[in-house]
C-alpha cells in the first residue's frame, strides 16, 4: 500500500513561489505515472501538473505552463512541484497522486492512491 504525504503549502503573497513535496512510503514512486491536483473552493478538481513513470514525459494545463514545473527525485521517493509567479487562482489543496497503469493523466478516480492534500493560499 502506497502512502503519500504532502508538505509545503502555506500562504504567499501573488507573484511568489512556493515549493510542494510528496512524500511516498511503501513503494517507489517511478514505477507510477504521478500528478498535482488542485481543488478549489467552489471550483471542479483538477490536475495541474502530471510525469509519467519514466520521467520523459509532463503536462500542464494552459493556465500553469512556464510557472509551474514538476519533478521527481527517485533517490528520496518523492514528488515536487515548484509553482512561481503564483496568483489567486491558484489557490486550494493540492493532493498529489498516483496510478500504475493506463494513461498518465485521468480522472481522479482512477488514481490509485492519493495523499491527504497540502493548502496553498495566494494573498497579499
Amino acid at each position: 500500500q502506497v502512502q503519500l504525504v504532502e508538505s509545503g503549502g502555506g500562504l504567499v503573497q501573488p507573484g511568489g513561489s512556493l515549493r510542494l513535496s510528496c512524500a511516498a512510503s511503501g513503494g517507489t514512486l517511478s514505477t507510477y505515472h504521478m500528478v498535482w491536483f488542485r481543488q478549489a473552493p467552489g471550483k471542479e478538481r483538477e490536475i495541474v501538473a502530471g510525469i509519467n513513470r519514466s520521467g520523459g514525459s509532463t503536462y500542464y494545463p494552459t493556465d500553469v505552463k512556464g510557472r509551474f514545473t514538476i519533478s521527481r527525485d527517485d533517490a528520496s521517493n518523492t514528488l515536487q512541484l515548484q509553482m512561481n509567479n503564483l496568483n489567486p487562482d491558484d489557490a486550494g489543496v493540492y493532493i498529489c497522486a498516483a496510478k500504475s497503469r493506463g494513461a498518465a493523466i485521468a480522472r481522479w478516480r482512477e488514481y490509485e492512491y492519493r495523499g491527504q492534500g497540502t493548502q496553498v493560499t495566494v494573498s497579499s
